[in-house]
């Protein structure tokens, strides 16, 4: 099935469950709100730690906006499809597709682009927001496309491994640590910094921090970011399909 067909067929239904739920209607948002508090807290809060304890946090901004902006951005994303997918396994809406003219694989398809395209429009929208470093449309659009993976990656894992949403939220506060470890990553000097990358969500991360200190060799890392997360995304898919045929 043409994908355009199943973007008319299954985008409106999407809009209306995602109205329709209190409890994940509001995680859209929050990427701008994060940005809106990036952009007049953290001057604030620069000035007074400059001031008081003569800190200075601009230093950090690329590590902090790698973690608040790089990872938390497509982990909302992902969350919300996994948590559509966790509704609609429910109430079997799943198992009555696989009678449909709709091709299972076009449908997952489907899920996972829309995550993806989600994070980069939104990654290009919060970092001029926030603007709290100078926009490069270079750097955040590279660094967009090297994270936009994690989005699908997120939500078949919660799909694939949660019975319903209450476990959905349980597990997504477990991928925090796999979205905050890497961050140590950037504090580390020695070859060892390598060992974060086996977790798939430090190279997005690594992509954003080489590209915002001026490197150039970052290709490789933009191939490994992508392939590395699109292979943990079909490992998630095929049991997440194993799940539905159970």
């Amino acid at each position: 099935m043409n994908m355009t067909k199943v973007l008319r067929s299954l985008g409106p239904i999407d809009i209306r469950n995602i109205r329709r739920d209190d409890l994940v209607a509001w995680m859209i948002y929050i990427p701008i709100f994060m940005a809106i508090i990036f952009r007049f807290g953290v001057p604030f809060i620069h000035a007074r730690l400059l001031e008081e304890y003569n800190f200075d946090l601009a230093p950090y901004y690329t590590v902090l906006l790698s973690y608040f902006f790089i990872a938390t951005c497509p982990m909302v994303f992902g969350a919300l499809i996994g948590f559509l997918l966790l509704d609609e396994k429910d109430d079997r809406t799943l198992t009555a597709l696989q009678v449909t003219p709709l091709p299972l694989t076009s449908y997952l398809i489907y899920r996972v682009s829309i995550p993806i395209i989600l994070t980069v429009v939104m990654l290009l929208i919060i970092f001029p927001l926030a603007n709290l470093t100078p926009f490069n449309l270079k750097v955040i659009l590279i660094s967009a496309i090297a994270a936009a993976p994690m989005s699908p990656m997120l939500a078949l894992f919660l799909a694939s491994f949660a019975e319903n949403k209450i476990q959905g939220f349980a597990l997504m506060k477990l991928t925090g640590v796999f979205l905050l470890a890497p961050i140590f990553a950037y504090f580390v000097t020695s070859n060892w910094e390598l060992a974060f990358g086996l977790l798939p969500t430090y190279w997005p991360l690594k992509v954003y921090w080489m590209l915002s200190a001026g490197e150039t060799n970052v290709w490789l890392y933009v191939v490994i970011a992508i392939v590395y997360q699109l292979l943990v995304t079909v490992f998630f898919a095929r049991r997440f399909y194993k799940v539905l045929h159970q």
